[in-house]
């Protein structure tokens, strides 16, 4: 290709066009990141939140990342983020709380051994779990390594989990915890296939990938902003607030329309989410095979809940997962990040939590958090934050479109498009980087 007239327009200033626009910018590659909002992000961003004349910055999510989220730590570093600065790094640890102030289960991995053995010694030393559920969890493990995490057929999670022999208990304690952590979507219909990619990158290779990587600030300032900063001290451009009207083709590449007018440019990245790709692509009609599969995408909802208590009121460890309760995780801000007596608690996928106002859902969650923390008093104001459509829905069989399209010069990026992942960081920094990388080698 040719550099000096290549100049490549990113649709979207999300993980996904971030990951794009700096691994074209590192090969001396122009680009123009267009961003409809007033920041960067997408999901991972942050929201100024005012209670008394105090301006508090929230997560718009609370986010747990991987050690193996390889690509994510990789554009961190790159832009000079320091990870024992910007991340608390944790070997894998499940404590699950009930509302009778006791664990109901918990799991350290035994973070001296190697994997897959630091997860297979934890499983052998948990509490909460039978000898003979333990056993079925360690074969388990043990026959996913051995076919290297892979299904001949996929199928639903939960009616995987029933064949392998895992109990109630073991779903409800250790793997319902992690697949709504890592695919958002609920056992009875989330993908196996797509877990068992997660598993696998965590839970072989190094024993650090499994290792849980918490974000000690708010997001804009662990991820959009650093990225901001490189792009544009590499002399190329993101408009902000430049929702783009019309992406029309054009000799030798595509027009595109916005509130400045028209722009040029040899190659276009659309990384928007799903639904939002027909606004950007419904007038090109070679794409009607990837409009097809963006409107047939079911999404699901994550809620987070911001409680602020006293200063003075800490939990007894950083996140703890929680059992029979609304929510499913809870952190501990003070700890985490400095915002003492903050407390956020995530309510991952659909449920009856989204018939609820959100007053009652905050004072649900505070009395469940009493009865399980009784340290826990009245909280002095709370703050929810519903992303409705937060990721899509991870399920079987789910048509995935590629990077390349058949519009020549035209790729898509976001989590959606990188086959092998759920709807995570990782797998929008992933697809990103693919986009720019098959622009490169065009």
């Amino acid at each position: 290709m040719n550099k000096h007239n290549t100049h490549v327009a990113v649709i979207g200033g999300g993980c996904a066009g971030l990951s794009a626009a700096v691994t074209l910018i590192e090969q001396g590659i122009q680009v123009t990141i267009f961003e409809a909002s007033s920041q960067l992000g997408g999901r991972a961003r942050t929201v100024a939140v005012e209670n008394n004349s105090l301006m508090h910055l929230l997560d718009n999510g609370q986010h747990i990342l991987l050690g193996a989220y390889h690509e994510t730590l990789a554009l961190l570093k790159k832009v000079g983020v320091k990870e024992h600065e910007a991340l608390l790094r944790l070997p894998l640890q499940i404590n699950m709380q009930t509302m009778f102030a006791n664990s109901a289960f918990l799991l350290k991995s035994a973070s001296y051994l190697p994997a897959p053995l630091n997860l297979l010694v934890g499983l052998i030393f948990s509490k909460g779990l039978s000898f003979k559920e333990r056993i079925a969890a360690i074969k388990l493990m043990y026959k996913l390594k051995s076919t290297q995490y892979q299904l001949t057929k996929d199928m639903p999670l939960a009616q995987f989990l029933l064949h392998e022999d895992q109990s109630d208990q073991l779903v409800a304690m250790l793997w319902e915890p992690l697949c709504l952590a890592a695919l958002n979507t609920p056992v009875d219909i989330a993908s196996t296939r797509i877990f068992l990619n997660v598993l696998k990158d965590s839970f072989s290779g190094n024993k650090n990938n499994s290792d849980m990587l918490l974000p000690r600030h708010d997001l804009s300032q662990i991820i959009s902003h650093p990225v901001a900063n490189y792009i544009r001290s590499q002399g190329s451009t993101i408009k902000l607030n430049r929702r783009v009207r019309s992406l029309a083709e054009a000799h030798g590449g595509f027009n595109l329309e916005t509130r400045d007018g028209p722009h040029f440019f040899s190659h276009v990245i659309v990384a928007v989410s799903p639904a939002r790709v027909e606004k950007l692509i419904g007038t090109l009609p070679k794409l009607k095979r990837v409009l097809e599969q963006t409107q047939a995408y079911a999404f699901q909802p994550i809620y987070t809940i911001y409680l602020q208590y006293q200063q003075d009121i800490q939990l007894p460890t950083v996140i703890s997962g929680l059992s029979g309760m609304t929510g499913q995780w809870v952190f501990d801000r003070g700890q985490l990040c400095g915002q003492k007596g903050l407390i956020a608690v995530i309510v991952s996928a659909e449920g009856v939590h989204q018939k609820m106002s959100q007053d009652e859902l905050a004072l649900t969650v505070a009395k469940e958090l009493h009865h399980a923390y009784p340290v826990l008093p009245k909280p002095l104001w709370h703050k929810v934050i519903a992303e409705k459509r937060a990721t899509f829905s991870c399920t079987t069989h789910l048509a995935r479109p590629t990077n390349k399209t058949v519009q020549s010069g035209l790729f898509l990026a976001g989590d959606y498009t990188y086959a092998d992942y759920p709807a995570t960081i990782e797998g929008a920094v992933r697809s990103g980087t693919k986009c720019a990388k098959l622009i490169l080698n065009s």
